[in-house]
């Protein structure tokens, strides 16, 4: 790490801190000047009308284990490490499969990221690896002895009915399909998904480490030609988040106590096979969510990995509304799945509710100033914190994934003045998805589009 990486992080941690310190100013510097009758809200609105109200002030603290873990991971771990610096030889690497899961819709677009990702491989050094493609179609994809491609037969079931690409991944894991020993290596990645210098660095250091079972690391969305500047913008929320709460989570506690994403997963065979795939339907919408508690649950460890794989955001808003009404489905059948014993799920439960009230917690605009209730200092602290962090991650997504080459001083301070004016928009949008989701056909797995040609997505 060198010390201008350590300068940058230290910027950001001293911009985050003057963020939070602003918005506490802002809630709690001001006189509290209230009519008197408001000291006694019950006699103004009723009692009923009160408890509601003061109901949906407290709604707004469910997101602050999830905001304070985004806090402590984005100052206390450092947000920009530069170069991974690899400490072996690819040479010692275990045998590394890197598989790619689709449903064969955009087969141009697979076979170019399959090229792409291959000659990343070869430029890093690694030797010890080949690239695997599970599509529910023929791709056709190029002779090579370093690539496999793995067509799913239509009449394939599991013995739980697992469907979509948990029933995919379970095939892999069919001994009559399985190239791996337990000591070997898969990574897992979405058809987009592009492999990187720095990340390969990292995944062999993890895989060599061997201290842990389960890995996984940063995605960024900006890094190429951007399809759609809005879903971009939005998705530096994710990008925080991966590496606030994601990296905390795993580099402090090595369990995912929040969960994780379906992309850029790391796992020994011996562990995959052991936790499986093969979850039934409460188990196929959010595959990946439901992995990693089941594998908490039978005492699994995981780890952060350094280094980012590049992905793109949503080419469309509806594709976003699509995206997340989709996870939030799969997070609430895996919350109350009964096959997951509830202490590995406290804090999933509580972020998932987070976002199921988000209709709730946005209506305090409207409600606070026409119904104004006796403040409490503590409470009117967190929502504040609580409101710090959250649009502070949609800042840092663009200053992680913009870089001032590239775009230049003034388009690089655009992108980090848009990143704050997408969030009135994007809330609607996530009210769009959640209030869709939760009354929503359930069990639906909604592929975002990829590609330039339409394709029916919906299975």
């Amino acid at each position: 790490m060198t010390v201008h990486d350590k300068l940058k992080h230290a910027l950001h941690c001293c911009f985050f801190l003057f963020i939070i310190g602003l918005m506490e100013y802002l809630t709690l510097g001001k006189p509290n000047v209230v009519d008197s009758s408001y000291l006694r809200p019950w006699e103004k609105y009723g009692v009923f009308f009160t408890c509601v109200l003061y109901g949906l002030r407290f709604v707004t603290l469910l997101p602050l284990p999830q905001a304070t873990f985004n806090f402590v991971g984005m100052i206390f771990y450092n947000t920009f490490p530069g170069k991974v610096v690899l400490r072996s030889s690819p040479l010692l690497s275990p045998l590394i499969c890197v598989r790619v899961v689709t449903r064969g819709d955009y087969p141009q677009l697979v076979k170019d990221n399959v090229a792409r990702n291959m000659k990343t491989c070869l430029d890093t050094g690694l030797e010890n690896f080949y690239i695997e493609v599970v599509s529910d179609q023929p791709l056709n994809l190029p002779c090579n002895p370093r690539i496999r491609e793995l067509v799913v037969p239509e009449e394939y079931n599991t013995s739980s009915g697992a469907m979509y690409k948990a029933r995919a991944l379970q095939y892999c894991l069919e001994e009559k399909n399985n190239m791996l020993s337990d000591n070997d290596w898969i990574v897992h990645l979405d058809e987009e998904t592009l492999l990187t210098p720095n990340c390969l660095r990292g995944i062999l250091n993890f895989a060599l480490d061997g201290k842990y079972d389960i890995g996984q690391g940063l995605i960024t969305y900006a890094n190429e030609e951007i399809v759609n500047w809005f879903t971009t913008l939005a998705d530096g929320f994710r990008v925080a988040d991966d590496m606030g709460k994601l990296q905390f989570q795993f580099k402090m506690f090595h369990k995912p106590l929040f969960s994780f994403i379906g992309s850029y997963v790391v796992t020994q065979y011996g562990t995959e096979k052991a936790v499986s795939f093969d979850n039934g339907a409460d188990g196929s919408i959010a595959e990946d969510c439901f992995f990693a508690i089941k594998a908490f649950s039978e005492g699994y460890f995981f780890n952060f990995i350094e280094g980012e794989m590049w992905e793109k955001s949503p080419f469309t808003l509806k594709d976003l509304v699509q995206q997340r009404k989709r996870w939030l489905q799969g997070i609430l059948l895996v919350v109350h799945s009964k096959a997951l014993p509830w202490k590995c799920k406290i804090l999933l439960t509580l972020s998932c509710y987070a976002w199921v009230t988000i209709p709730l917690a946005v209506s305090n605009i409207i409600l606070v100033p026409l119904y104004p209730l006796p403040s409490f200092l503590v409470l009117d602290s967190l929502m504040s914190f609580v409101g710090a962090v959250n649009i502070y991650m949609f800042i840092f997504g663009a200053l992680k994934s913009f870089n001032l080459k590239r775009y230049g001083v003034f388009k690089y301070f655009l992108c980090l003045i848009g990143s704050v004016a997408v969030i009135p928009v994007n809330a609607l949008l996530e009210i769009t998805a959640v209030m869709w989701g939760y009354f929503g056909r359930k069990h639906v797995f909604y592929i975002v589009r990829k590609g330039t040609t339409p394709t029916e997505d919906v299975v």
